[in-house]
């Protein structure tokens, strides 16, 4: 039977294959988005824009990129997927057209402390195997240079089988070679225990000797220790013997059995190392980082000097340079020690490395070095590391989305990011990107702008079109895409300063500045000029020094902006004032909780290897509290109708009448302050946006006492609409005597400042200098910086 021809209308000469040209998205609901159906041309270059928290995130990773994820892994087995992260579908009616989408999102790189920028990118999986074949002398395969695999010596009888039968042979000393230095174990310090901060020695184990966070004797450790039978749980661990002060350090894992269980006791000290050591610090828990601070010393490993490599790695040479100082090199130094190599016999391996290290320098990152840790890297950086992973990639027609890729970007360099967004879009890929910077949006085929405004007054596609459509209509982007701050008439002058000497933190070359206080302070430069190194290499840790970072907000979902602000202590003591109640009973993760939820407001579902359902719980009806809680008012309102309240009406409700309450509406004005008075309350952190996070962080920190605030990029995130609000925000903090350092990118904010300390003239080695210090107007006169020449251009001198 003939099959009957289609009857697509379409061009003559066009392939039927040819019109699915359209990402199409109908009724998306994800979030705050309501009810959005889009299209989106496929093989084009898409900008989203909107305010933060109009629903961006919402529509591009949440739906799109989400949706697309999910459909390929449902390709895998039932067993497979088993062991996969069960994602459930995105609520909205229709998704057509979608193509694989590749995420690079501004997530910071693994917390594993044995990631290198070299291991996370397989530059120097490349090496190895350079160094195996070309090393001088020859000491074993590409594992022999890695140090995450150890040496291994075995003896014994060792089994081949061949053809159906085994054959034995006896081996004596057979030696497997890896990189690992066998002192730090490939970590590259080592770590010195203080044993007064593990215990108190004056006193027994059951007395409450360990000093450790979680190390209760109520619990399992208790009975380990006492099932044991290593020691007298009474006596004072100043009367152990040696036999038994190294069985509580150092024994290791011994198998016990305890009240018929089979457990395992293991030393302190190897306990220690394997739960907490082994983490990136910065990826602790606050009260387990302040213990390993005041335990732990790390200091450079004496063996391996730092580099994690066992002495036979170190020995073989190529061009006289070791392994080690290779990935110690900068990599556009690295790039050229490269391009000098002339051996045909590992010619495709030579160009494969070339071309990766050659991306770097492209992408902005030139100035990085292999063994720098991947942990150390900021969300920016991290951004631009993943994404040479796809530069050179043979992937084609795939999606690729981008959170904020400018993101940590001297204006200098947007300009290189905007290259490469449009090479990979003209290798036939689609490329969607969630932006706020003009000049990124400038160079959009096609603009997605969302709105009208943040979180409920959000969720509305408000403009699609041409980034010239986008500037004639009357949304916020269009009417904000040209705003340009203009200079300051008159700046402020500043009579004292803070002292900086002999900076030479990284890539700083004995610098010698005086930071002016009193003022706004801009520090500015390319990125990995030394801006970072000079605050946290000589400003930091000083007296009355706040420092607000882009560090990630930890929070579950069930913490929120009034539970990480402290808005919510005072609310509970008035509620509890007001009903002669206890506090505890106002908070949903204590005595107040519903029983059916605990406190979660939903209910949630294992499915198996099907996604985790989430159904709103029914006994609670997702208030999240007991129904005799809710009884209990303050000012005609209970406390999940206040948690439901969004900033800018409880800064009214709190601010008078029987609700009263100052010590709340003083968090409440600056969560307000920093542009988030459209955000409820009992809203989960994990769905606020990156900018939003970011905000209620510099809220939350200005608290703090302190004299000197620092900043680094409070724009991330932000709107061009924004922008203005921030500024105003730190005039108001200087106008009350603070001393304010933004380190900044954003030719507003320098625009904006009093004095500016610009670093260069390049990153890496060839930054490190101070090229400017002074005024902004005299900065755009002389326009001897590149950062002189770009705001010089932005602000139309």
């Amino acid at each position: 039977m003939s099959m009957p021809a289609s009857t697509d209308p379409q061009p003559p000469g066009l392939h039927i294959a040819d019109t699915h040209d359209l990402i199409r998205v109908q009724g998306a609901r994800e979030n705050n988005l309501k009810d959005v159906s889009v299209e989106i041309p496929k093989r084009r270059l898409t900008v989203f824009t909107g305010v933060s928290g109009s629903g961006k995130s919402s529509l591009v990773f949440a739906t799109i990129a989400a949706e697309s994820q999910r459909m390929i892994n449902e390709t895998y087995s039932a067993f497979v997927q088993g062991f996969m992260p069960s994602l459930s579908r995105p609520d909205v009616d229709l998704l057509e057209g979608l193509t694989t989408a590749i995420i690079v999102d501004q997530e910071r790189m693994g917390s594993n402390p044995r990631s290198t920028v070299g291991t996370a990118t397989d530059a120097h999986a490349m090496l190895r195997i350079l160094f195996s074949r070309l090393g001088s002398p020859h000491i074993g395969p590409p594992t022999a240079f890695s140090f995450n695999v150890p040496t291994r010596k075995a003896s014994g009888v060792m089994s081949t089988e061949k053809a159906g039968r085994v054959e034995k042979s006896v081996v004596h000393d057979v030696v497997y070679l890896g990189g690992m230095c066998p002192r730090c174990e490939g970590m590259g310090s080592v770590s010195d225990f203080d044993l007064t901060a593990l215990y108190d020695d004056s006193k027994s184990l059951a007395g409450g000797a360990l000093t450790i966070p979680g190390y209760s004797m109520d619990g399992w450790y208790g009975r380990i220790f006492s099932g044991s039978g290593f020691f007298d749980m009474d006596k004072p661990i100043s009367k152990f013997t040696k036999k038994q002060l190294h069985d509580l350090l150092y024994k290791e894992p011994t198998k016990i059995k305890v009240e018929g269980i089979n457990l395992t006791y293991e030393g302190l000290i190897p306990k220690i190392q394997k739960s907490m050591l082994s983490k990136d610090p910065e990826s602790m828990q606050p009260h387990i980082r302040a213990f390993v601070d005041r335990a732990i010393t790390f200091a450079r490993c004496p063996e391996c000097d730092g580099t994690r490599l066992s002495k036979e790695a170190r020995s073989a040479r190529i061009k006289g340079k070791n392994i080690a100082e290779v990935c110690t090199m900068q990599i556009t130094d690295l790039a050229h020690w490269v391009r000098d190599l002339d051996e045909p016999s590992v010619a495709p391996l030579v160009g494969g490395l070339q071309h990766l290290l050659d991306s770097f320098a492209e992408i902005g990152l030139g100035y990085l070095s292999l063994d720098r840790p991947a942990g150390t890297l900021s969300g920016g950086e991290a951004q631009r590391t993943k994404m040479i992973r796809h530069l050179g990639s043979s992937l084609t027609d795939v999606t690729y989305v981008f959170d904020e890729p400018t993101i940590g970007l001297h204006p200098h360099d947007i300009e290189r990011m905007n290259r490469l967004l449009l090479q990979l879009r003209d290798k036939g890929n689609t490329v969607l990107v969630v932006e706020h910077k003009p000049e990124t949006i400038a160079i959009a085929d096609h603009v997605i702008d969302l709105g009208p405004a943040a979180g409920s007054a959000g969720g509305e596609v408000v403009f699609e079109g041409t980034v010239a459509g986008l500037r004639g209509s009357a949304t916020i982007t269009g009417r904000h895409l040209d705003d340009r701050a203009a200079l300051k008439a008159s700046v402020r002058s500043s009579s004292r300063n803070l002292a900086v000497r002999g900076a030479s933190t990284n890539n700083l070359r004995n610098v010698d500045v005086d930071i002016p206080l009193g003022v706004l302070c801009v520090l500015t430069g390319v990125a990995g000029s030394g801006k970072s190194s000079l605050i946290n290499g000589s400003v930091a840790g000083r007296d009355g020094v706040v420092i607000i970072d882009q560090g990630a907000i930890r929070g579950s979902r069930r913490s929120n902006p009034a539970t990480y602000s402290g808005l919510l202590e005072p609310i509970r003591k008035a509620f509890a004032k007001a009903n002669g109640v206890k506090p505890a009973l106002f908070s949903s993760n204590s005595e107040g909780a519903c029983p059916g939820c605990n406190g979660a407001g939903v209910i949630y579902t294992d499915l198996g290897v099907m996604a985790t359902m989430e159904s709103t719980c029914e006994e609670c009806e997702g208030k999240r509290f007991q129904a005799s809680v809710l009884e209990f008012t303050l000012g005609g309102r209970n406390i999940a109708q206040v948690l439901a309240m969004p900033v800018s009406e409880a800064v009214e409700f709190f601010s008078a009448g029987d609700a009263k309450t100052p010590a709340a509406h003083k968090v409440l004005d600056r969560l307000s302050d920093v542009g988030l008075g459209y955000l409820s309350l009992g809203q989960p952190l994990t769905t606020l946006s990156g900018g939003e996070r970011q905000r209620l962080k510099l809220a939350t920190q200005m608290a703090e006492k302190g004299d000197v605030y620092i900043l680094d990029e409070p724009t991330t995130g932000l709107h061009l609409a924004d922008v203005e609000n921030l500024l105003g925000l730190l005039d108001r903090l200087v106008d009350s005597g603070k001393s304010v350092i933004v380190i900044e990118h954003h030719q507003a904010v320098m625009a904006h400042a009093d004095w500016i300390i610009d670093l260069g003239p390049g990153a890496g080695h060839d930054g490190g200098r101070v090229v400017f210090e002074g005024p902004p107007a005299e900065l755009v006169a002389a326009r001897s910086t590149l950062t002189g020449e770009h705001l010089a251009a932005y602000v139309g001198v």
